[in-house]
């Protein structure tokens, strides 16, 4: 969780661990160097802590919450979306403070973009990113699980490639031993997020495997992999991610019109992206009200496996190394804070994703790779609303750097940490950047009744008053995704698609500023999704999206 932003005129906005919010003057040095956020509208009213408390309790009330319908959403595009905000959000000047950077270096390494740089780092060509690629050079490092004798033989060996790689060795506390090999350590923050990283660094490796056939080796060979793997990367992005979260009809008109309200070409002087604090504390938060409590994982946890249960929310952050500490006995959110826990320091065997459970393969006519039937056709993610499932009220320190520190119990609360620092922040309203995108605001009737999301009765008269004439954004996009049947609208919507142009536009490699470019990866030459990602990174192969198998009965 970021605890300052250097927001480009008004200086760096900075949080103490008390909720407080300063901001000062960078220098010369600093400015140059800091990941650059902007504010698309104007400034808004802080929300006071009671209201705060309120609004979080409703939003995270244990009350059933709508999968995602009319198309249902495979849950592992909830979890995507995790790994394209630590893409986007990605500061590779943090470890240059002090050195000697070039100023093309710099500029793309402070701005947004949807480049894979938490996959690539810096490249292997950088002294301190080499730890993250193999000897050759060019493929990426995996990493091996730890065998488990649960629930029988088929867990108890080692399986190559099916971690990220980690430090290990037997210096450092457990906790280092455990923290994962790649250039942003977010990705293993929860152990869907670690696996779909692993997806992308087997991806880029097959990539690397086929092009090497054509006589490419070295840096060349490296080059040419990463710009085919980002193509596709962002193509999977524009037309298989983003219409499934947002009204499609805004996705194809920025697409095709480009962005009306941020940096507007012609009306921005700087050819460096920002990232709008409305995007990053707001409408991209959408993806927390896709999180299911529990997912039907693999042929060990089920809803009919061995232990008669699916994975937790809890037990997918506990197998990981940033949030988790690998110990299957864990079984508290005070258990993961013990980094000393636990004596496995790589992914035990039986925690191997099985993709089809997280994915429909049957989207590229491959039936035989559908989910098992057992538990009717596979997870989908939540509905986008109001409501958080109730796992969400207790956060790991992990997850938001609270690891050996003192906090409030409401803290590990992810909606009031989303509505808090978005208040720190003074973040426009819904009803301000309604206007200022011309559209029609919510009702007050659909901000306080909403289409079967929180309800809000735990608010007086006073709070739901202020809240119909200011609703925090966060909350704002959600509720206007409720009542647009779960896609992200005319406010959401539009920030986000405009983002995303916005980030593909300044990347280094894009399809924005390549408009002819069609993807080779895929079936034709107008399709690549996130599981012909999957298909062409673990070869279509049922016992390498699935290695652990099917069970016996």
């Amino acid at each position: 969780m970021r605890d300052s932003f250097f927001v480009v005129g008004e200086g760096v906005l900075e949080f103490d661990g008390r909720g407080e919010a300063t901001t000062r003057q960078p220098s010369t040095a600093e400015e140059l160097r800091r990941f650059r956020f902007s504010r698309l509208g104007p400034k808004g009213p802080r929300t006071d802590e009671e209201t705060r408390v309120a609004l979080a309790t409703a939003i995270t009330a244990n009350v059933p919450q709508p999968d995602s319908a009319d198309p249902a959403v495979p849950a592992g595009f909830t979890y995507l979306g995790q790994f394209v905000d630590h893409d986007l959000t990605m500061d590779r000047t943090e470890s240059q403070l002090g050195q000697d950077v070039n100023i093309d270096e710099l500029t793309q390494g402070r701005s947004p973009a949807l480049d894979l740089d938490s996959v690539y780092g810096r490249g292997p060509r950088d002294k301190d990113d080499q730890a993250f690629y193999a000897q050759d050079g060019v493929k990426l490092k995996v990493g091996t699980t730890t065998p488990v004798p649960f629930p029988d033989e088929g867990t108890n060996v080692p399986f190559e490639g099916f971690d990220l790689p980690r430090r290990g060795g037997t210096a450092g506390t457990a906790a280092d031993r455990r923290l994962p090999l790649i250039p942003d350590a977010r990705n293993d923050e929860n152990l869907v997020v670690a696996q779909t990283h692993l997806a992308f660094i087997r991806f880029h490796n097959r990539v690397v495997d086929e092009l090497a056939l054509t006589g490419l080796t070295g840096e060349r060979l490296f080059r040419a992999a990463k710009e085919l793997v980002v193509r596709h990367y962002q193509w999977m992005l524009k037309t298989d991610h983003l219409p499934r979260i947002i009204d499609p009809a805004i996705v194809d008109d920025v697409f095709t019109n480009g962005r009306r309200f941020f940096e507007v070409p012609g009306r921005c002087r700087d050819h460096s992206p920002t990232m709008p604090i409305e995007f990053s504390v707001a409408s991209y938060r959408f993806g927390h009200s896709q999180v299911r409590g529990v997912y039907e994982w693999n042929r060990v946890f089920r809803t009919r496996g061995p232990v008669r249960a699916p994975a937790s929310l809890f037990q997918l952050f506990t197998f990981t190394g940033v949030s988790g500490n690998f110990d299957p006995a864990s079984a508290l959110p005070a258990d993961l804070d013990d980094v000393a826990r636990g004596d496995i320091f790589t992914l035990p065997s039986n925690w191997i994703a099985d993709f089809r459970r997280l994915y429909d393969f049957t989207e590229a006519g491959r039936d035989d790779l559908a989910a098992p039937a057992e538990f009717d056709g596979g997870n989908v993610t939540k509905r986008i609303d109001t409501l958080l499932v109730d796992p969400l009220t207790q956060l790991p320190a992990g997850t938001f750097g609270g690891r050996g520190t003192q906090f409030r119990e409401i803290e590990r609360n992810l909606a009031f940490r989303n509505l808090t620092r978005a208040s720190m922040m003074e973040l426009a309203t819904g009803q301000q950047i309604a206007e200022l995108f011309e559209v029609e605001p919510l009702t007050a009737e659909e901000i306080l009744v909403g289409n079967g999301g929180a309800v809000l009765e735990g608010l007086s008269e006073e709070q739901r008053a202020q809240l119909v004439a200011a609703t925090p954004l966060w909350f704002y996009v959600l509720r206007e995704a409720e009542v647009g049947n779960g896609l992200m609208g005319p406010v959401g919507g539009r920030i986000t698609a405009e983002v995303f142009h916005r980030a593909m536009e300044g990347s280094r490699i894009s399809i924005v500023r390549s408009p002819y470019w069609r993807p080779t990866l895929g079936p034709d030459s107008s399709t690549f999704r996130m599981v012909d990602l999957l298909l062409f990174a673990f070869e279509g192969k049922a016992d390498l999206l699935n290695p652990l198998g099917d069970p016996v009965s």
